[in-house]
């Protein structure tokens, strides 16, 4: 009934506009030549995303039922259709599970009130500049009742909330050094102390906003038309455009000159993709034929941590400037740094002593009830989603690829696996994936699309959109694993 009446009201919003604005160009009422004393915002982007090509996210969005069953339930939650549901309508079933993941977080019953909530996704959506998710949760912010004074900087927020900085930031850049410590300066911070069960929902929430960046950044995410960098008052450039055009948000661009494989031949990228194939093939031969020592699989593990060190995350051009959203956030030169440099040694995080099955999911859901459940199903689709496709091939079983992206961002972290086979990633992900990957995980803001379209050229945008989904899965549950640890070794 909710969804119905907002979309009532909608439908009625827009024919006022629309008679108002109409044109003769579309055969509407009003001259193009009657001054209205209004002016229009236009479009500075072209979609949902910089780095897809429009006209792919809307012919996906018009397929089938399930994706506008989605889109009215997203609809009827937040009242508006994001860009970053638009991207991820390519893989409705985590759609659907990251929606509902995301509505319990900010909506349900929980230990934060609401407007705590979207102030700390603001919070952990600063770290990384990500100036579009901490768009969209100052209105929700200002929408629940929250105090405006909050948004002039983190020094106006209530000193709980200003004590989470230290957490934030450690936790967004470099989480293998989050301590037991940590955990109990905010649990014992006198008046303005965290309970057990505030500290697992903050937790949660900022590994989901920290991940959530790096989707935001990954896959291009263009700005709302109503928000900061969305729109421009220029005139339109082209001379056929017609007013209903700017309002609707429609556009004449030649996405045909659009070519996502930047200046490589289509010949170079296919053979590309039928080497990927043949490693694959070998690697599954040589597992057949024999299973390296524990040993030899925790060498392989070592070499590549320390190569992981040797990719850098690119310091390209192509940036855009990001509006400055650092009043949300204390010590702006804290960054992202590699965990062994400098002669500093981080102790392996090994799997087996404290994983997300046996360790993590349970203490998220005895503090936070069914919040495990919802992310470790939101985990499972990601790792586990396939059609058995790669590129043009059909009937392939990636598995092993999928294994081998999700591996190397917890290798990133210090994280290993004791049964896997760590020389696999080399085999499977070369330079510029990993220089994609770790720009993505680890300084997002960096990503460009220069990045984007260089790796997998010959994979579909759903591919590389589901490339995105593993990179910010498996963050998010690297991040959550160093902070319910800590917080493990407190209760103990």
């Amino acid at each position: 009934m909710r969804l119905a009446t907002a979309a009532n009201e909608a439908y009625t919003a827009s024919l006022a506009v629309s008679e108002l604005l109409s044109c003769k160009q579309c055969g509407g009422g009003r001259g193009q030549n009657e001054e209205l004393g209004i002016r229009i915002p236009r479009p500075l982007g072209h979609g949902p995303s910089r780095f897809i090509p429009e006209k792919e996210i809307l012919q996906v969005g018009s397929e089938d039922a399930q994706m506008h069953a989605l889109f009215a339930d997203s609809f009827a939650a937040l009242g508006r259709l994001d860009n970053i549901t638009l991207v991820m309508v390519f893989h409705p079933q985590y759609l659907e599970s990251f929606l509902k993941t995301q509505h319990y977080l900010l909506q349900m019953d929980g230990p934060l009130p609401l407007h705590y909530r979207h102030y700390i996704g603001i919070m952990a959506a600063a770290r990384h500049r990500c100036s579009y998710l901490v768009n969209l949760h100052v209105s929700d912010f200002l929408h629940v009742g929250g105090d405006p004074k909050w948004l002039n900087g983190l020094e106006n927020a209530p000193p709980k909330l200003q004590n989470l900085g230290e957490l934030n930031k450690v936790l967004a850049h470099r989480p293998w050094l989050i301590t037991k410590e940590h955990i109990e300066g905010l649990l014992k911070a006198e008046e303005h102390s965290w309970s057990l069960a505030e500290l697992v929902h903050a937790v949660v929430l900022l590994t989901h906003y920290h991940s959530l960046a790096s989707f935001t950044f990954g896959c291009g995410i263009s700005p709302e038309i109503h928000c900061d960098g969305g729109h421009t008052f220029r005139p339109p450039s082209v001379s056929n455009y017609c007013i209903c055009d700017i309002t609707n948000g429609n556009h004449s661009v030649d996405e045909t000159q659009v070519n996502s494989a930047g200046n490589v031949s289509v010949s170079d990228s296919f053979f590309e993709v039928e080497a990927l194939m043949e490693k694959m093939k070998q690697l599954q031969e040589c597992r057949d034929e024999e299973e390296a020592s524990q040993e030899e699989m925790a060498s392989r593990f070592e070499i590549e941590k320390r190569e992981s060190m040797l990719v850098l995350s690119s310091d390209d051009e192509e940036v855009s400037p990001a509006r400055d959203v650092s009043r949300h956030f204390e010590d702006t030169s804290y960054g992202y740094k590699d965990f062994s440099r400098h002669g500093m040694h981080v102790p392996t995080f090994r799997v087996q002593d404290y994983c997300w099955e046996d360790h993590g999911y349970s203490l998220v859901n005895r503090l936070y009830p069914d919040v495990g459940q919802l992310i470790d199903e939101k985990f499972h689709i990601a790792y586990n989603l396939t059609y058995n496709t790669m590129a043009m091939h059909k009937d392939v079983d990636t598995s092993m690829l999928r294994r081998a992206i999700w591996n190397y961002i917890h290798c990133m972290f210090g994280i290993r696996y004791d049964d896997y086979d760590y020389g696999e990633i080399n085999q499977l992900l070369d330079r510029s994936f990993k220089v994609y990957i770790k720009t993505v995980v680890c300084t997002p803001e960096k990503v460009t699309k220069r990045m984007y379209d260089s790796f997998w050229r010959q994979f579909k945008h759903s591919e590389k959109v589901h490339v995105n989904l593993l990179l910010i899965e498996a963050r998010m549950q690297a991040e959550l694993l160093y902070a319910l640890r800590a917080i493990t070794r407190y209760m103990t």
